[in-house]
């Protein structure tokens, strides 16, 4: 993977844990809503799990956000 490329999936799992932490939403609540384990969500948010279009779709509903919020990478640098 570029490390252009690696940079954007950090970023897109910096912005999911920066929305999540403000609306105070634990990790165990997000992985109830996505239907999988908190440790498989944990590995969203540290970015060792690629996710779908699909998943990114669902994480952005539950969090209540557009879905360019979250793949926004310069939103992530100022995090």
């Amino acid at each position: 993977m570029s490390n252009m490329l690696n940079y954007k999936v950090k970023a897109v799992a910096t912005n999911i844990r920066s929305k999540r932490e403000q609306l105070n939403y634990t990790q165990e609540y997000l992985a109830a809503k996505l239907n999988i384990s908190q440790n498989a969500y944990s590995k969203i948010e540290l970015g060792y799990t690629k996710i779908t279009v699909e998943r990114l779709f669902q994480i952005a509903d539950v969090l209540e956000t557009n879905l360019t919020e979250l793949i926004n990478s310069e939103k992530a640098e100022a995090a």
